[in-house]
């Protein structure tokens, strides 16, 4: 290589380097762009109320867990370790003790309930219904958050298309103002119809700097809504809105109805809550009928008084009372036995115990409160059976509402759309005609603000429409989502 072509090639380096790094840079502080899907995900994840929901799921997973190990038999062990001082009785050589005594006492204790009137049984069907009906809430409240984050969303793209059709009117106006500035100039058109355009235009400068408000304040409040820190850059995708579908004549409201009783999680939740509610009373029940445990116990003590003879020791003879016939004195020999306490574990073998039995309760009395218990679970299920039948009843009234929503919304969006294009074709004319100086200011400003309205009104329509239709998607069990460009 050429020694003086080395520089050369180390700019050329040195600028491709720079080049790539003012590339990331401003790839950077570009701002970040979320999609439907997205915001979707984002605020089901970090929303607190579904955390809050996730953690009463789990609760009701433990009391699951709990209800079920409620079936095994429970195990417990005892010990203790005990000084008495005093006149006591010692449990284990059955003999008084007025000094100090220690004593230790170890054991292990087991119940299994064999019958308890299906109690321990319909606990875990209860609390697996509470479970299901947990995981159903918390599904609904995330589809609640689509919805709203849907049309908040849809909010965005509505503020943003109102603001770049204040920005066109905006741009046909100053062109006027330019060619109206030339004719008044030349003397083919008075000062006021200057002055009429203007005005026309400041008018829509305000417009404008509404639009802006209206788009920026639904962006805040989306971002407010997924718990952004920081929402100065936030920027969403644009999907492809213009390709959509009429509401469909084979939909019906009651064929909706009948899909979303299937689908809906509110009413999955609320049947999943009656049936719980018809387990409590079962449970309550229960406690009228007898219940039958199995008991057994192993156990052992040691005692401080305990001793055995370990050796004798002679200490002669001695009368013992007694006298022979020929009136001499018997004598016997005086043995006095030397005791030591008893080894610990030598005590502790002796001293085992076992016990093994069935335990029978039988209740008679019990102040009522079992019959008391019945009948709260009754009303509760009660309770339950007409949150089912609300739950339903809301259900339809909804779907019927969004239904008839959608309809109204589409026929407004035909009638809107015909009208602009009418307004068009008629602005069009109007436009020629002031160009030549046939029509003034006032007419013509008059015109333009028509076709204006028109146009905010299809926009309206339009929008109000998709979000409909995606309610009505919804009510089917399908996801909501937007086609991107």
């Amino acid at each position: 290589m050429n020694i003086k072509a080395r520089p050369y090639f180390k700019l050329l380096f040195y600028f491709a380097l720079l080049l790539a790094t003012f590339q990331l840079k401003a790839q950077e502080g570009e701002p970040k762009k979320w999609s439907l899907d997205k915001c979707i995900q984002y605020a089901r994840e970090n929303n607190i109320q579904v955390q809050q929901s996730e953690i009463n799921q789990k609760i009701a997973e433990q009391d699951l867990k709990a209800s079920k190990y409620n079936v095994l038999p429970n195990l417990n062990g005892f010990a203790s370790h005990i000084y008495n001082f005093g006149q006591t009785i010692d449990p284990f050589t059955n003999q008084f003790a007025t000094s100090r005594v220690r004593s230790n006492q170890f054991s292990l204790s087991s119940t299994f309930t064999v019958f308890n009137g299906f109690q321990t049984i319909n606990s875990v069907k209860r609390n697996q219904a509470n479970l299901k009906a947990s995981e159903y809430e918390l599904e609904k409240m995330k589809n609640d958050i689509a919805l709203n984050i849907a049309n908040q969303y849809l909010q965005i793209l509505f503020n943003r298309e109102l603001l770049k059709n204040a920005e066109n009117q905006l741009d046909v106006t100053q062109i006027q103002i330019d060619r109206i500035k030339k004719q008044v100039a030349a003397g083919a058109l008075p000062e006021g119809s200057l002055r009429d355009i203007e005005a026309q235009a400041a008018s829509e400068e305000l417009q404008v700097i509404n639009a802006q408000n209206q788009l920026q304040l639904s962006k805040l409040n989306l971002a407010q809504m997924l718990r952004m820190e920081n929402a100065e850059d936030f920027e969403i995708v644009t999907p492809n809105l213009n390709d959509f579908q009429g509401v469909s004549e084979m939909i019906s409201p009651g064929a909706l109805y009948l899909t979303a009783l299937e689908v809906m999680p509110e009413v999955k939740s609320a049947q999943y809550n009656l049936y719980s509610a018809e387990k409590s009373k079962s449970l309550a029940k229960g406690a009228y009928s007898p219940s039958l445990s199995l008991t057994g116990s192993v156990g052992s003590g040691y005692s401080g008084r305990n001793r055995e003879v370990v050796e004798t020791e002679f200490l002669g003879l001695q009368p013992n009372g007694n006298v022979t016939q020929g009136g001499e004195v018997i004598l016997s020999p005086n043995i006095r036995p030397i005791y030591q306490d008893k080894a610990f574990m030598d005590q502790i073998e002796e001293n085992y115990n076992r016990s093994f039995g069935f335990r029978l309760n039988i209740p008679i009395f019990n102040g009522m409160s079992a019959r008391t218990n019945v009948q709260k679970a009754k009303l509760n299920m009660q309770q339950a059976e007409l949150a089912l039948e609300d739950t339903k009843l809301q259900l339809r009234q909804n779907i019927e509402s969004a239904h008839n929503d959608a309809v109204a919304a589409l026929k407004r969006y035909r009638a809107a759309e015909k009208s602009v294009e009418a307004l068009e074709l008629s602005f069009q004319y109007t436009q020629e005609r002031f160009n030549v100086g046939m029509l003034n200011s006032f007419d013509f400003n008059n015109e333009k603000n028509r076709l204006n309205n028109a146009r905010s009104e299809l926009l309206q329509a339009k929008y109000e429409y998709i979000f409909k239709s995606k309610v009505l998607d919804f009510y089917q069990g399908k996801a909501i989502q937007l086609n991107s460009n």
